[in-house]
């Protein structure tokens, strides 16, 4: 029965030349895709926790590279003379109670406390990344006996096992050096430091191994080695860098801790740490709090950049995390 068309149910056809058959469902080519830290970047960018950090962490980075540039005093001058004096010009902060210039002293104790914070971080990264990725990508045998160990790490409190790992190290070698005394504070922490972030990484990547893409590249002939190096380890570091760069102004604390306890950094290395292990009398007392108030609040300023600095990344590698505030 042929089609008929009553009043009112015509419909408009336009003609082909009007509709050109190339123009439908095409895709733009002209731009390269974006990779998750390009768009992490431009997240970033636009978030102002981002910026307020990247403005103290340059601060704090410009202070340990040029010190000169606040303060031409010696911090290890000790003029006993001037023990406890009030500040004054070209004295800004004043003296402790040895006659060292507080203002130098927190200037210059930025480097070793930083520096602690930063190498005890690497390490952490590293060993967590490489243990948390093996023992999530090859599983068995192998992830139970990484989880365990890390288990049995984990549960040691950080300070504690610093403390007790140091005790032993000051027992032994007494005589370190800034770098020897350095190093010793940097593993001690990594030591009791590394379950987290093992833990963090063996999820990231029990999550990434069974994605299509790593497949695929199976499927293509790549090696088990291959596919964990190239692909899977590199698409589960956004949790590890969100937890490190966390972590680093926890370390730089957890450094100011030991020192403040006399077990971390010796005396003779200048640090936030011991110059607020040194104040502490003053406090009980009553007498010149302006001592430990400068190095502390350094301290203090400089482990909330690193916070920041790590609420930003996560934010910026989360999407969904900054969706659910």
């Amino acid at each position: 029965m042929p089609d008929v068309m009553l009043p009112g149910q015509e419909r408009f056809v336009a003609p082909i030349a009007q509709t050109p058959l190339e123009a439908t469902g095409t895709v733009d080519e002209s731009q390269s895709p974006e990779s998750q830290w390009v768009v992490a970047w431009k997240s970033l960018r636009s978030n102002w926790i981002f910026w307020v950090s990247v403005a103290i962490l340059t601060f704090v980075a410009v202070m340990i590279a040029f010190p000169g540039l606040f303060t031409d005093i010696d911090p290890n001058k000790a003029e006993l003379s001037r023990s406890l004096e009030p500040p004054s010009p070209g004295h800004i902060a004043g003296f402790d109670k040895q006659g060292h210039d507080v203002f130098s002293r927190t200037i210059h104790g930025a480097r070793a406390s930083v520096t602690v914070g930063i190498l005890c971080t690497l390490v952490v990264a590293i060993l967590g990344t490489i243990t948390g990725a093996v023992a999530g990508f090859y599983g068995g045998v192998v992830d139970t006996l990484v989880s365990r160990i890390a288990d049995m790490f984990f549960a040691i409190p950080l300070l504690l096992g610093a403390i007790v790992g140091l005790s032993v190290v000051d027992n032994r070698f007494p005589e370190r050096g800034y770098w020897g005394s350095i190093s010793a504070v940097v593993f001690a922490l990594a030591a009791f430091g590394w379950p987290q972030v093992t833990r963090i990484a063996r999820g990231a990547v029990l999550e990434v191994k069974n994605l299509e893409f790593i497949d695929a590249a199976r499927a293509i002939g790549a090696s088990p080695l291959r596919n964990l190096m190239r692909h899977v380890i590199p698409n589960a570091l956004p949790p590890v860098i969100v937890v490190s760069t966390v972590s680093l102004g926890i370390f730089i604390v957890a450094e100011a801790t030991l020192s403040f306890l006399g077990i971390g950094l010796p005396y003779g290395i200048v640090s936030w740490g011991n110059d607020i292990a040194a104040a502490q009398p003053l406090v009980r007392s009553g007498n010149r709090l302006g001592v430990m108030f400068w190095p502390a609040t350094a301290l203090m300023i400089t482990a909330l950049g690193f916070i920041l600095l790590g609420d930003a990344v996560s934010d910026a590698l989360d999407p969904k995390r900054k969706n659910n505030r």
